[in-house]
């Protein structure tokens, strides 16, 4: 689809001003546009209000105290946050959308930025989820993770995401799994990882580069609600491989990993199905 198209009759929120699509108009200089500086959230909105909401709140005031930006009133609260895609969300008829908030840090300079301020622009388009299960599935070859300051925010480190995509898809895959520069297993190209060994849920540690998954957290904190001991850690890929049965998990959805490379994995476990049973309860 040409972008003009996609954009043909959307309305957006631009810095708190309500637009249509084809009328903004971003000034430069731009530090998001010069220098990444910034980050983005992605939001699933339903009729009882954002999925994951403590979640979300959580790591984007995390990533503005790392980037050293000041979230403007109308994003720095969960209320505020609620209030503020509403507004979005009522120019469009369906109810699930999928909401892209990109923040980044305002004026000029060359690297060393000259204020707190952010600058934002949110968008919405109907929200498709992907519970499908993964038939083809490999480890990645080209791309490493790595931890820094803001590896755990969506933005800053987007190009080890396109690069393992151009992988993916060169490979053939549905998915890919991004293991960290010393070895261990991080998450996916566009998703947490976690899986089942016995009766204990694992999955990689922040010290792997990986992202802080919202849809993993709620699904960690249902395990702990319920009983189910669930780690956190350094793991290889020999780890997983060990697996009783391996799941991704994004805004989208989970997903059944059924096969890394020629090795297959069960789809049923009764543990699973008492663990998503509440999961889907307490959404």
């Amino acid at each position: 689809m040409a972008p003009a198209a996609f954009f043909a009759g959307m309305m957006v929120l631009y810095n708190s001003e309500l637009l249509p699509a084809d009328e903004v108009r971003l000034p430069l200089p731009n530090r998001g546009l010069y220098f990444n500086d910034g980050f983005f959230e992605t939001l699933v909105w339903e009729s009882t209000g954002l999925r994951y909401l403590p979640h979300h709140m959580a790591r984007m005031q995390r990533a503005a105290v790392a980037l050293g930006l000041q979230l403007p009133s109308a994003l720095s609260t969960p209320a505020a946050l609620t209030a503020t895609v509403r507004q979005l969300t009522c120019t469009a008829a369906e109810p699930l959308q999928r909401i892209r908030l990109q923040l980044w840090r305002a004026g000029a300079g060359l690297y060393a930025p000259a204020t707190e301020e952010v600058q934002w622009l949110m968008t919405t388009q109907p929200f498709q989820p992907n519970n499908f299960p993964i038939t083809t599935c490999g480890f990645a070859e080209t791309v490493r993770t790595y931890r820094s300051p803001v590896s755990f925010c969506k933005g800053p480190n987007a190009l080890t995401y396109v690069l393992a995509a151009r992988e993916r898809e060169q490979r053939g895959l549905e998915e890919m799994i991004l293991l960290s520069v010393d070895g261990y297993v991080a998450e996916t190209v566009t998703a947490a990882i976690f899986w089942l060994r016995g009766t204990t849920l694992y999955s990689a540690a922040e010290a792997t580069g990986r992202v802080q998954g919202v849809q993993v957290g709620h699904l960690r904190r249902i395990a702990e609600t319920i009983g189910i001991n669930w780690q956190e850690g350094l793991f290889t890929s020999a780890d997983l491989l060990a697996a009783d049965a391996i799941y991704t998990a994004n805004v989208a959805g989970v997903r059944l990993v059924k096969q890394i490379g020629s090795q297959r994995f069960p789809s049923e476990h009764s543990v699973l199905q008492q663990f998503f049973a509440a999961a889907t309860l307490r959404a």
